[in-house]
């Protein structure tokens, strides 16, 4: 029986799991929003709420005992001198996983663990991403329409001459041609009776 049996081992020994969340925690603050599997996620969730609560007593002993679990000093910068004055005044609960179904090859489950009041920054990102990408379509369709109707213009232009002569050029392939079949078949049909005479 597993009663009251805390925390997920993820099939790792204590230092590969220590480090695992360490990581986690470190790319969390660091992007705002990390996409992982649920359990890492649920699991890592506890460890970095417990990071932010040390945190917010903003004082040299919580940041050396945070510096501990993360080894990136502009992440711990930026935790103490945007994070907490930000989400300082909440009691808990600063994260959010959002489930998003199973992945193709293992079909294990998976979720997006981000930090909750960093919705406008991440949804800002997304629409200069949109942006980006409308301004190149735009700039592309332009560049089309306008090398388009000069290669139309030249190619009706060259068609119209070549026409007239391919027209008579055909005229006469066509009459040679059904002459010449004419001429096949009354050889076959004389060759035929030949045959037959003898």
């Amino acid at each position: 029986m597993r009663h009251r049996v805390r925390g997920r081992k993820f099939n790792r020994t204590a230092s590969h799991r220590a480090a695992l969340m360490n990581s986690l925690a470190t790319s969390l603050l660091k992007h705002k929003r990390i996409k992982t599997t649920e359990a890492k996620a649920k699991e890592a969730r506890g460890f970095v709420e417990a990071i932010i609560t040390k945190a917010r007593r903003n004082d040299l002993h919580a940041r050396r005992l945070i510096m501990r679990k993360i080894n990136d000093k502009e992440v711990i910068n930026e935790l103490f001198n945007e994070i907490i004055p930000k989400i300082g005044d909440r009691p808990g609960g600063y994260t959010r996983v959002v489930k998003l179904g199973n992945r193709m090859g293992d079909a294990a489950g998976m979720a997006i663990l981000e930090l909750v009041d960093y919705n406008d920054v991440i949804n800002k990102k997304v629409e200069e991403r949109k942006d980006k990408k409308e301004a190149k379509r735009e700039a592309k369709e332009t560049k089309k329409a306008a090398e388009q109707p000069d290669e139309i213009e030249e190619a009706k232009v060259v068609e119209e001459k070549v026409d007239e002569k391919k027209v008579k050029k055909e005229a006469k392939k066509t009459k040679k041609a059904s002459e010449k079949s004419d001429e096949n078949k009354e050889a076959k049909v004389v060759k035929a009776k030949k045959g037959k005479n003898k």
